[in-house]
């Protein structure tokens, strides 16, 4: 049986990224693309900027037989187009080695198809993990995050944290219960953990030190910030402190880096990261994602998102001028860090990052982009 509800209640891999003047260039950000990925971004500043979207209901696909939902702790999963992986990340789910109770809510976006959805009723209705499955009808990487926090906020009143992984990735078995540690010793509001590549390819394995699939921080502790909620824990007064919704904007809906945005916002707010280093989780990198043309796209967008997010924070004509300088001026910049990078690094595929990024941002300035979470472009 489904059952509909409306939407409208309260509510990539690890990122490098500095908004100070000495460190511009987001590492790391993650996200499928392919050829003809470009669009126009509006002159406000971030792509696909619009009117909010009109109402929609999101559909209960599948639920537990015995749903609890007096759980402390929910898994968010966002899915689309990898039912065969998301097996694999449910499996892993399942075999936790933690004696707390716990749900998960697995999102769908894809409501044409609904590939995932047979998985996850299985895993759900024969009881190897307990939780509930909703099909996101609005499609966007940025809809289907916000459908996942909010059904999990909503539908588990007594949870405190909220966690998230992708349907391409795969927690070890200790993960939950690292997450869960730190949130609770450190105090922090946000915490995160490493995301590690897992290549399809062996011959790839020397990608693992290529910015874009490295981790943003090597060791546990404080942290600034985090950029990616591909490995995050969030306490539930995060979202009621913030007091926007959605929590992810949707103007990043198809470029991505709604979570950087996101995180960012947190710490204008003052609110703690930590960072877990032995909360680890792998992501399965396919052969198409460590292309060249793959990882300059990549890039490009990582140059577009960290354009958009310090756009958000200019809010004078001033800072807005400055702004557009600053990110005319990395191009230079972005030559000197390339050489060093050569030098220590011996692979121009490598050396050509932050080349590709400080392009992205400039080429966002001005209004081009890439749209990689547009479902015609997505190449799982």
């Amino acid at each position: 049986m489904i059952f509909a509800y409306s939407s409208d209640y309260t509510a990539e891999p690890g990122l490098r990224m500095s908004l100070e003047a000495n460190s511009d260039f987001l590492i790391g950000a993650a996200g499928p693309a392919a050829r003809g990925a470009f669009g126009t971004a509006a002159a406000s500043g971030v792509s696909a900027f619009a009117a909010p979207p009109p109402q929609v209901s999101r559909a209960w696909a599948a639920t537990s037989p015995s749903l609890d939902l007096s759980v402390g702790t929910v898994v968010c999963i966002p899915c689309f187009r990898r039912p065969q992986h998301l097996r694999l990340t449910l499996n892993s789910l399942a075999g936790q080695c933690t004696k707390r109770r716990f749900a998960v809510v697995i999102v769908e976006n894809d409501a044409l198809a609904c590939g995932s959805v047979p998985v996850a009723a299985e895993f759900l209705r024969s009881g190897k993990i307990p939780g509930l499955c909703v099909v996101e009808p609005r499609q966007g990487n940025c809809h289907a995050i916000n459908a996942a926090f909010e059904t999990a906020l909503a539908t588990f009143p007594a949870a405190v944290n909220f966690l998230m992984i992708d349907d391409d990735e795969i927690a070890s078995p200790d993960w939950l219960e690292r997450m869960l540690r730190a949130a609770e010793t450190t105090g922090a509001d946000v915490v995160g953990g490493p995301v590690l590549p897992n290549f399809d390819d062996d011959l790839k394995r020397g990608l693992r030190r290529h910015p874009a699939f490295r981790p943003a921080y090597d060791t546990s502790g404080p942290v600034p910030v985090i950029y990616g909620c591909g490995n995050c824990l969030i306490k539930r007064p995060v979202f009621a402190g913030l007091g926007e919704q959605p929590a992810f904007d949707l103007r990043f809906n198809f470029l991505g880096g709604g979570d950087t945005d996101f995180f960012v916002r947190c710490r204008q707010a003052g609110m703690k990261f930590h960072w877990a280093a032995e909360a680890v989780i792998t992501e399965t990198v396919p052969a198409s994602r460590t292309n060249p043309g793959w990882l300059a796209l990549r890039a490009l967008r990582i140059g577009a998102i960290n354009y958009h997010v310090q756009r958000k924070l200019a809010r004078t004509p001033w800072s807005r001028t400055k702004l557009l300088a600053k990110m005319l001026a990395l191009m230079p910049q972005s030559l000197f860090l390339a050489g060093r990078l050569l030098l220590r690094e011996r692979k121009a595929l490598i050396a050509l990052h932050p080349v590709m990024v400080a392009m992205g941002s400039a080429l966002a300035a001005v209004g081009i982009e890439p749209q990689p979470y547009k479902a015609s472009k997505i190449v799982s």
